[in-house]
């Protein structure tokens, strides 16, 4: 990537961060390298109030400002000053694959019918339990085509300023957002290709409890249960 911004950049990387100051450095190296020769922006949005994140930043090429808390105001404050003609989300525990830069454009440039897509989810881990983990989750984003953030997320600009956006909401503001989409008909595609995410959810609250979690807050989320309560499970 050139150290100057590019002109018009085909994409447009953006990242919510919040207090990940100790490996915001590693992640903009692994971005850097990957879009290194390719006409890309990336910005940093910390939601922060002491913009930790950001400071703690000292890599070149690279797009720091700040927004209120919460992915949904963070993605949608970075995407109202990108400049790309994609708009890429992406959280900063998850790598992308080193062919993202041409795998994004030549899907969206497939069929003119699709608005956007994820990744395919990796987690980084060689658990037998995490693999299970990670083949349900897969095998379900190919039922519904209705991924995560946590794949990456990719969208056209003008779709989604016209859609509206992410929804400013306490929780699952990427599942309300693609949900939403599909239901207007917007066609989805999930690349084969893994993106990598961390672990450290499972590992920290353990397997089981994590994933229990997941599924019964996923579960209250189509019962129509309120947001701010089933952000308070999340806690």
């Amino acid at each position: 990537m050139s150290r100057n911004l590019p002109v018009h950049p085909v994409i447009s990387v953006i990242v919510p961060v919040y207090r990940e100051q100790a490996s915001i450095n590693a992640f903009a190296r692994h971005l850097l390298k990957v879009f290194a020769g390719h006409d890309c922006e990336i910005i940093v949005v910390d939601g922060s109030p002491e913009l930790e994140t950001v400071s703690a930043l000292n890599a070149k090429g690279i797009q720091a400002v700040s927004s209120g808390k919460g992915r949904g105001k963070q993605m949608n404050a970075g995407a109202a000053m990108a400049r790309g003609r994609i708009l890429l989300f992406l959280h900063s525990d998850t790598r992308l694959p080193d062919n993202a830069p041409e795998l994004i454009p030549r899907a969206m440039d497939a069929d003119s019918d699709i608005i956007g897509g994820a990744f395919s989810l990796g987690i980084d881990s060689s658990q037998r339990i995490i693999k299970l983990i990670e083949l349900g989750a897969n095998i379900r984003i190919a039922l519904t085509r209705v991924p995560y953030g946590d794949q990456a997320i990719f969208i056209r600009k003008d779709y989604f300023h016209e859609t509206g956006g992410f929804r400013e909401i306490p929780i699952m503001e990427d599942l309300e957002m693609m949900t939403r989409i599909k239901k207007k008909g917007g066609r989805i595609v999930i690349l084969k290709n893994k993106v990598m995410t961390s672990p450290r959810r499972w590992q920290k609250e353990g397997t089981a409890r994590c994933t229990l979690r997941n599924w019964f807050i996923r579960t209250l989320y189509h019962c129509g249960v309120s947001l701010d309560r089933i952000a308070g499970f999340y806690r």
